[in-house]
């Protein structure tokens, strides 16, 4: 049934499992174990679990479970399983499926913590690494080598928002025998079908829109059923990375409001990029729907609409970006994103303040760089207080 079933509807009702008791909202088994009615079904289960049967909580979870099943209902995934943060569903992702030996082509413009894990740890453990520039499709095909098994990319990259031909990328790594990993946040699963241009495997971090409030940390990994339930579940289960019930239930919760919030971030986030494109403050406003954005012809085709976060490059640098962000009176200086309240954050000095001047420079990360998640305040009350704080700037 929910096959037939839009967006808004999958959000609100798919995978909903009731109890005898016939709730409304969906019921939260706060429990990490389950029990048996006899020694024998014990046996059975640790050797094969039927249909919504448990063993324990690091394993599955009946709340955990409803929230897998929806989010892999919206994207078109045959199955998911949900870790207890974005950087979870990242490390379980690229770990389970490498070993010594293998080879992997990753974009360089990342998160901080994703380059940590391809830069740092992977290497250690015998996994060599090629970063390229995503948007270079030669790159790509030049990076590809016969031992190699993954490539990994973000959709919209992190801060500098460079939009990743996924389509493209994805015939690259399967020309080269290799599994395509996207880490889809930015663009969402509202804007993007990431698997249907040909990605194999979809990352979320589930903190920033799926919650969207700021609550709970989470992610979610989303892919072929013998991916989920192959190397990578069994990896999950003995390492521990699984999402614990109450902040499923969160994420359920904020899946019913996803796409509406979603929508009236991003359109907020347009308006907001094309009234302050121009102002003298301003070196680059970075927004994939402004048809100033190197690949603005991508984005149009590939995405619904530019996603809820514009980036802004003020002239002076640090001391011009910090000016502007003590200015501010509606947005919150953090570090997270996605979320209902407009935050702002100086990647130099908070989310890739670990690599190098040269590092920064050579991603586009300059000193003078703010991202800006756009939340749900009014768009006119925003746009006053950016303007005036431009102004001071």
């Amino acid at each position: 049934m929910t096959d037939t079933w839009n967006t808004r509807t999958k959000l609100v009702h798919a995978g909903t499992r009731r109890s005898q008791y016939g709730e409304v909202s969906e019921a939260l088994f706060l429990t990490q174990g389950f029990v048996y009615p006899d020694a024998e079904a014990a046996e059975a289960r640790f050797v094969e679990c039927g249909e919504d049967e448990y063993i324990y909580a690091r394993y599955a979870n009946p709340t955990v479970a409803m929230f897998e099943d929806r989010i892999a209902a919206i994207e078109g995934a045959e199955a998911a399983f949900a870790t207890a943060s974005g950087m979870a569903a990242v490390n379980g992702a690229l770990f389970s499926q490498l070993q010594a030996g293998d080879h992997v082509v990753s974009a360089k413009a990342l998160f901080g913590s994703c380059l940590f894990i391809l830069e740092n740890l992977l290497p250690k453990y015998g996994v060599e690494v090629t970063f390229v520039d995503g948007t270079d499709l030669d790159a790509w095909r030049a990076a590809m080598r016969p031992n190699t098994k993954l490539a990994f990319v973000e959709a919209i990259s992190n801060p500098t928002l460079e939009v990743i031909d996924i389509k493209a990328v994805a015939g690259i790594a399967h020309e080269a025998g290799a599994l395509l990993v996207v880490d889809n946040v930015f663009a969402t699963p509202v804007f993007q079908r990431t698997l249907e241009l040909g990605a194999d495997v979809v990352v979320y971090s589930a903190t920033k829109h799926i919650d969207g409030q700021g609550r709970c940390l989470g992610g979610v990994v989303l892919g072929r059923d013998e991916f989920i339930n192959g190397d990578f579940l069994n990896y999950m289960k003995h390492t521990g990375g699984a999402l614990s019930p109450f902040n499923a239930w969160v994420m359920l919760k904020g899946l019913e409001t996803l796409d509406l919030r979603c929508r009236a971030q991003a359109d907020t986030a347009l308006a907001l990029a094309k009234a302050v494109e121009n102002h003298p403050a301003l070196a680059r406003t970075i927004y994939p729907s402004l048809e100033s954005h190197p690949q603005h012809d991508l984005a149009e085709k590939q995405m619904s609409a530019g996603g809820t976060v514009l980036s802004l490059d003020l002239k002076g640098g640090k001391e011009a970006a910090f000016r502007f962000l003590n200015a501010l009176t509606i947005p919150e200086i953090s570090n997270n994103l996605g979320d209902a309240k407009s935050i702002v954050t100086h990647p130099a000095t908070t989310t890739h303040q670990r690599l190098s001047p040269e590092q920064r420079s050579d991603l586009g990360i300059t000193d003078g760089l703010v991202r800006f998640s756009v939340g749900l305040e009014d768009v006119s009350d925003l746009l006053a207080d950016v303007t005036q704080a431009l102004d001071k700037v």
